[in-house]
């Protein structure tokens, strides 16, 4: 209970974070784009990729190919804060299976 509830505190900051989206070109999405490929590939050795985190880079992706390089530089950020909140969520559940397991 107490990992899930710090989970969704962390993803609710992580998220939180990507609601502050400043403008930016095809370089700055590009940057951040990348960023939420190369976390999303971590947590996919960590065998948890989450499923809305490949649907977030599909639409930056296509937003992109559009030309609304805003659009698609804050889904690129929310694809990457999703990336980032799996990563976290896979630390934690091991942890807290050690803690379970070693009583």
């Amino acid at each position: 209970m107490k990992v899930r509830m710090a989970l969704s505190l962390a993803l609710a900051m992580l998220l939180a974070a990507t609601l502050a989206v400043r403008a930016g070109g095809e370089d700055d999405f590009k940057t951040v784009y990348a960023a939420a490929e190369t976390a999303n590939r971590q947590a996919g050795l960590l065998k948890n990729q989450w499923p809305a985190t490949a649907e977030a880079l599909a639409a930056a992706k296509k937003a992109a190919s559009a030309g609304e390089f805003d659009q698609a530089l804050a889904l690129a950020r929310n694809a990457e804060a999703l990336a980032q909140a799996s990563i976290a969520q896979s630390k934690l559940e091991a942890q807290a299976w050690t803690a379970a397991e070693l009583r």
